[in-house]
């Protein structure tokens, strides 16, 4: 059983999907693996740290590779020595890039996408998604603070009293409330809202205040696989009309909604920036899926009636180390919980299997990407 630990190509990617904690784990479950030269040196980690735990270093780690690991999905071209029928396992951007998906399946690879992972209790330490968007969380608010300008806790000093910055976080999954938290131990004064109602208790715990509308019933629950759906246009005019009183005594602001296999939700529109103070932030954490703010853009910082609007189009990639520590544990987990001794390779079950499965036999099969 060979793995092979790819270097990202991908613009901006930092991260790399296997630290030398996960190689050695992966050797002593008996594998082979081979890691690219430099896959780890954005990461903060080198060459010979990988070679410490006994990896093998190589140009050409995926010749003959039975498992490729990867943070996004590699290029096709570049898996052809890969061995036949190799499982891809990465975060592969299914609805994104459904071109490539096609092409593992034309290649006989069986693709494994990691955003796929069931939210179901045994999967939770294998979940991409949830360990990258709390990093995302703590560092977008980190990043609101830094172009914030002014200072985030009450300050009384000699000279005078600060007032504590207000920030509102728009979206209460992981991101959002790590969000709350870390905005809330830099001493701000925080709030939120959601659309699922399930969350105002955990916006109370973390010592925020919630925002929510009362007039309209919203999601009691969560939505398929433990994500926000849709709302009625009723609740999405009621939403907009709180917001926009709410969002006119705001500093800073996180949006965080995002909708699996869709287009990221409009939440703030150019109207409700303009009713914002000068100086005031908006953190678009949806703005490489289009973006909950009009006229934010990727990597760049706009701004629209003295109102500054950034986001990034890889905001864990912005916290290499830890977020390639993590994301390489989700990894070693998924593949180890289901490592046959006997065969000396992982052999999925049916539940996780049939979730993150795209391809397999030379055809797309996963029921998301047919339905």
């Amino acid at each position: 059983m060979r793995i092979a630990v790819m270097k990202e190509t991908a613009s901006g990617e930092t991260r790399v999907a296997a630290s030398p904690e996960t190689v050695k784990k992966f050797i002593a479950l008996g594998a082979e693996v081979a890691v690219q030269p430099g896959a780890g040196l954005s990461a903060s980690i080198g060459d010979a740290d990988y070679a410490a735990v006994g990896a093998k270093l190589a140009k050409d780690a995926v010749k003959g590779a039975d498992i490729v690991l990867g943070v996004q999905g590699p290029d096709p071209k570049a898996l052809k020595d890969a061995a036949k029928g190799a499982w891809i396992v990465a975060g592969l951007d299914p609805f994104g890039q459904r071109g490539r998906v096609d092409e593992y399946a034309k290649l006989g690879f069986e693709a494994l996408a990691m955003e796929f992972m069931p939210r179901i209790t045994r999967a939770q330490s294998m979940d991409i998604l949830s360990s990258q968007s709390n990093l995302a969380g703590y560092k977008a608010v980190i990043e609101a603070a830094n172009l914030y300008g002014r200072a985030f806790p009450m300050m009384m000093t000699a000279a005078g009293t600060v007032s504590a910055a207000k920030a509102f976080v728009m979206g209460v999954g992981v991101a959002g409330l790590q969000a709350i938290a870390t905005a809330r131990r830099l001493g701000a004064q925080v709030s939120a809202t959601d659309v699922r109602s399930a969350t105002k208790e955990q916006i109370q715990s973390l010592g925020a205040k919630p925002i929510f509308v009362e007039s309209v019933a919203g999601i009691e629950g969560e939505g398929a696989g433990g994500y926000a759906t849709e709302m009625s246009e009723e609740y999405q005019q009621a939403q907009a009309e709180l917001v926009s009183a709410h969002i006119a005594k705001q500093d800073i602001v996180i949006t965080t909604a995002l909708i699996p296999g869709r287009a990221a939700p409009r939440l703030i529109l150019d109207a409700q920036i303009q009713t914002m103070k000068p100086g005031s932030v908006i953190f678009d954490l949806a703005v490489a899926q289009g973006g909950n703010v009009e006229g934010s853009k990727p990597d760049q910082v706009v701004e629209k009636h003295g109102v500054k609007i950034m986001g990034y189009s890889n905001t864990p990639a912005h916290l290499a180390a830890d977020a390639s520590a993590l994301f390489a544990r989700n990894l070693y987990n998924f593949l180890s919980a289901f490592w046959d001794k006997d065969a000396g390779r992982p052999v999925l079950d049916e539940e996780i299997g049939n979730a993150v499965r795209l391809t397999r036999g030379g055809k797309v099969v996963n029921a998301r990407l047919l339905g």
